[in-house]
């Protein structure tokens, strides 16, 4: 079952979330939760707004106001959302630069060099074997 899908009627949810339905009633007027209706204009409530529910009586329970308790829901409500849009637009900026032709493209060069190249070529190989000895001594060729 999805937490958004609205299955509880008020009853339901009232009991639920340890309150009385007519507080559920108070609280959807305040706008502190938002049931959707049903085409005979019945409150269906989610496990989404049942938690939301418990979260208001728990900062109901500290001592907040109605008004805060609006506030502090506003502010989660608007994080939630900022959350989900940046998400959405870091996938999307990932897609496009996936998709995007012509991007950088860099390679190792035969020295430990960087050597940058087209998208979509390869670099020349080489056959030879190259040993490498940490503790040796380079030897310059004049020498």
């Amino acid at each position: 079952m999805d937490e958004n899908s609205p299955v509880f009627a008020i009853a339901v949810a009232a009991e639920l979330a340890g309150m009385h339905p007519q507080t559920l009633r108070q609280y959807d007027r305040l706008g502190l939760v938002s049931p959707t209706r049903t085409a005979g204009k019945s409150r269906r409530y989610s496990m989404r707004d049942v938690a939301q529910l418990r979260e208001i009586a728990a900062l109901s329970a500290e001592g907040l106001n109605l008004i805060g308790i609006q506030r502090i829901i506003a502010l989660e409500n608007a994080l939630t959302e900022s959350t989900r849009r940046v998400s959405e637009l870091e996938h999307a900026l990932a897609n496009e630069m996936l998709a995007k032709s012509g991007r950088r493209v860099f390679a190792a060069g035969s020295h430990g060099d960087i050597v940058p190249m087209r998208s979509g070529s390869r670099g020349e190989r080489s056959n030879q074997l190259v040993l490498w000895n940490p503790l040796r001594r380079q030897v310059p060729p004049s020498e």
